[in-house]
């Protein structure tokens, strides 16, 4: 592979991963213009609805003063070739007159699968695809998976001890984690499209599922608060149905929740949902988690950080929908049998069966005051991306 292609197209990774939580449903894309061995030009996508990362970097070469006639455009993914939010970026960059565009990978998306490719050829530009095309579908995850699965991107999250307890045998949870563990965790939130619990969680800490910054800063996102609430028990003196109406809370329950309750909390400014499951057939909570994050989906959210409890979590874990998972270990010692673990539901039969379900493909770890992070990303079906594609 053409070193120097990998140099131009790492800069446009790194240029992409600046749209992080900013354009979602949108891919981070990155793009950057280079004649004669050196930058006339680079761009991203900032945010949903603006300037795709091509034209971002054709208005930035033009206020350097440069020409993007006979320019290389390294471009992390196909430009797209469809009229959207902004017209299609193979045009911009057709009508700017570049003589190449050098693509990561290819986009699997229906509206363009090849078709902004195909243009630039045809308007007789040279294409070459697939460099650095693990490293643009990794960062590319999120929307791959949502795009090829119908389901958003899930990210587990903990703070346990060193002897793997989320609570004392009391319930008792705040605070394992220090301070700087903590205010990781809500920069983490304030690029979300939406953070879950279970009913349990909501019961037993009365979250407010928020992201408070420090120093005034504003969240990047404002995500929308989920509870998994099968019997709708959610107390309307909650601090989520408190602040419904000021921060989205989306609770999803059985059709035959309780009615009355229901219209209490929708008064509140909650969304009450209810999946549509098989019939005349007995509640299975797999399928009702599974159904609550297709609707998600669908509604346009990318990225949701779950935050427990050990039932949800264990079910996501069983079914192999995490994808990511952040994990803060506190170096303190718990104890209890009866004190619980962040992770419940079935599990795996033997410690081959869960290497081969969630073995991660890459893992880091950080130190957070006394606190460590261990962070690990196993693409949450335990196959790696191919081709822009996820093996299902």
């Amino acid at each position: 592979m053409n070193h120097e292609h990998e140099i131009w197209m790492r800069r446009a990774l790194s240029l992409a991963a600046r749209g992080q939580g900013r354009v979602e449903p949108n891919p981070m894309v990155g793009c950057v213009l280079v004649r004669d061995g050196e930058m006339i030009g680079q761009g991203f996508h900032r945010q949903f609805g603006q300037a795709h990362a091509e034209v971002d970097a054709l208005n930035d070469a033009k206020q350097r003063g440069h020409d993007p006639r006979g320019a290389t455009a390294y471009v992390t993914l196909e430009p797209c070739s469809h009229y959207g939010k902004t017209p299609p970026c193979c045009l911009a960059l057709i009508e700017a007159q570049v003589r190449r565009v050098v693509v990561a990978t290819q986009d699997p998306s229906p509206h363009v699968s090849g078709q902004g490719i195909e243009q630039l050829q045809a308007a007789g530009i040279e294409v070459q695809v697939g460099v650095l095309a693990e490293e643009s579908q990794t960062l590319l995850a999120p929307f791959l998976k949502r795009l090829e699965t119908g389901l958003p991107w899930v990210i587990a999250k903990w703070a346990m001890s060193l002897d793997g307890k989320i609570a004392t045998r009391t319930g008792h949870s705040q605070w394992i984690s220090g301070p700087p563990a903590r205010a990781f965790v809500h920069q983490l939130r304030g690029r979300m499209d939406g953070i879950m619990v279970g009913i349990g969680t909501a019961l037993a800490d009365d979250p407010a599922l928020t992201a408070r910054l420090e120093n005034g800063q504003t969240p990047t996102r404002m995500a929308t608060r989920i509870v998994v609430d099968r019997h709708l028990r959610l107390p309307l003196e909650s601090q989520l149905v408190r602040t419904a109406r000021e921060v989205p809370v989306f609770v999803s329950c059985e059709s035959g929740a309780n009615a009355s309750h229901r219209r209490q909390l929708e008064a509140a400014g909650v969304e009450v949902w209810a999946p549509t499951l098989v019939a005349n057939s007995e509640f299975n909570y797999a399928e009702f988690v599974r159904r609550t994050l297709a609707e998600l989906s669908a509604r346009g959210m990318t990225n949701i950080l779950v935050e427990g409890g050990a039932s949800l979590l264990g079910n996501l874990f069983d079914q192999n929908l995490v994808d990511e998972q952040y994990v803060f270990v506190a170096p303190i010692i718990i104890g209890g049998t009866n004190a619980p673990s962040p992770v419940g539901g079935l599990g795996r039969e033997t410690v081959p069966k869960a290497t081969d379900n969630t073995k991660p493909r890459r893992v880091s770890h950080q130190v957070l005051g006394n606190d460590l992070l261990i962070h690990a990303d196993n693409g949450g079906i335990g196959q790696p991306f191919v081709t822009g594609q996820i093996r299902a």
